[in-house]
């Protein structure tokens, strides 16, 4: 019971960090392209999420590679969910941008 426990919190650790991880990626290109130092917020983007990330795999595996393999596993669930809902997004501000240029 406590490992199952322990296992679902991992899961849910890795979740949050795709979460935090992708999510960011997603507001950093947002904010980076229409920026005027675009180069500072990517890279100052990647070391934050990185080291965030990072630091919360080493925390939540605790040297035990089954908490590390799930923790993983939700983190690229965070991936997946993160892109679909970014295309989805992407697709309707695409979507009214035409509407836009059509009633032009």
């Amino acid at each position: 019971m406590i490992e199952t426990f322990t296992l679902l919190s991992a899961w849910v650790a890795g979740v949050l960090l795709g979460a935090v991880f992708f999510g960011g990626l997603w507001w950093t290109v947002r904010k980076g392209l229409s920026s005027n130092h675009p180069a500072l917020w990517f890279l100052g983007s990647l070391l934050l999420r990185t080291s965030i990330t990072a630091t919360g795999f080493v925390f939540v595996a605790s040297g035990h590679w089954e908490r590390l393999l799930v923790c993983l596993v939700g983190f690229v669930m965070a991936r997946l969910t993160v892109v679909r809902l970014t295309q989805s997004w992407a697709d309707v501000r695409t979507h009214s941008l035409e509407e836009a240029s059509h009633a032009s």
